[in-house]
């Protein structure tokens, strides 16, 4: 008798998960080229540009919530006030990141950046679950080591000296992203759960203005790209980030974001007619490798059976 392949919830669930992440990821890469194009031709500067980014991310969240369709528990109606640490900690992290981010890119390359922003990423998650006790399988390691080693040999080409300054604060944005990224852990409701953390970096942005309004430099480009960068790539790629988060594991959330670069990468290639070149090729083998050993390692299934919404 032939087997009989079932199309269950749970398979249902994992490839729209799946889908979910590609999704976020591509929105990261975009955000990526976006910023880049911003800040390192200098249309605009690092502050207008969070102020901008943030701004628009929260507008176009704020306005998502009101009139898409609603959960019918009371408490998921309207957005809430940030009255507890669970509910104004996000919104700082977020704020953090978007500012260190921005006024890095004016002190390091791209290629430098973005190696110092993902493995500072990476070891921040790392710590935090070591720290938790939830340890890695020697399977989870490899693909961690993996996939390292191909994001590095993705950017060595382009590396560059950093300065101090640069590198600290991008330090200082991949901590800051690191945690914002572990606060959605708990999210059941994502898009409120992020539009709720995009407004409660407004009052931030407004004393960031009232510092910086005198020493502005803005032109259209620059702030057509901060608002894409805010409202599209950030709002909802971030909220499709909420999403997935509480749906993975921490080890695969931290693994599979050493792809951002690498689809940052591929879109130059087919967007700006880019070469491909052979690190590029082994690059993405490396780094597609070691994610799918991250994904595929079985101490992850406990864990992700736990997290399933099917399961609450």
């Amino acid at each position: 008798m032939d087997p009989v392949i079932e199309n269950t919830p749970s398979s249902r669930h994992k490839l729209i998960t799946l889908l979910m992440v590609v999704i976020a990821l591509v929105a990261f890469a975009a955000n990526s080229i976006l910023c880049r194009l911003a800040l390192v031709d200098q249309t605009i500067d690092a502050a207008s540009f969070t102020i901008i980014r943030l701004t628009s991310g929260a507008f176009l969240l704020f306005v998502l919530v009101q009139f898409l369709p609603r959960p019918k528990k009371p408490d998921h109606l309207v957005l809430r006030p940030l009255k507890s640490r669970k509910l104004w900690i996000a919104p700082l992290m977020l704020f953090a990141y978007a500012l260190f981010f921005s006024y890095a890119y004016h002190q390091l390359s791209t290629a430098t950046g973005a190696l110092i922003l993902f493995v500072t990423v990476q070891l921040t998650m790392i710590g935090y679950q070591i720290y938790k006790g939830q340890r890695f399988t020697q399977l989870e390691w490899f693909g961690i080591v993996i996939a390292i080693s191909g994001f590095i040999i993705l950017l060595l080409p382009d590396l560059a000296q950093p300065s101090l300054l640069g590198a600290g604060l991008m330090i200082l944005s991949g901590i800051a992203w690191a945690l914002y990224t572990l606060e959605g852990r708990g999210s059941q409701t994502p898009l409120r759960d992020t539009a709720e953390n995009f407004l409660g970096t407004l009052p931030l942005c407004f004393a960031l203005l009232i510092v910086t309004v005198w020493f502005a430099e803005l032109s259209l480009q620059g702030t057509l790209l901060a608002i894409a960068s805010g409202a599209f790539a950030s709002g909802v790629g971030y909220s499709v980030w909420y999403y997935v988060v509480p749906r993975i594991s921490i080890s695969l959330a931290a693994v599979s974001q050493l792809s951002v670069p690498l689809l940052a990468a591929v879109g130059g290639v087919v967007l700006v007619d880019e070469v491909i070149t052979l690190p590029l090729v082994i690059a993405g083998l490396l780094i597609i490798g070691g994610i799918a050993v991250v994904s595929l390692s079985k101490s992850q299934s406990p864990e992700a059976l736990e997290r399933s919404p099917n399961n609450h």
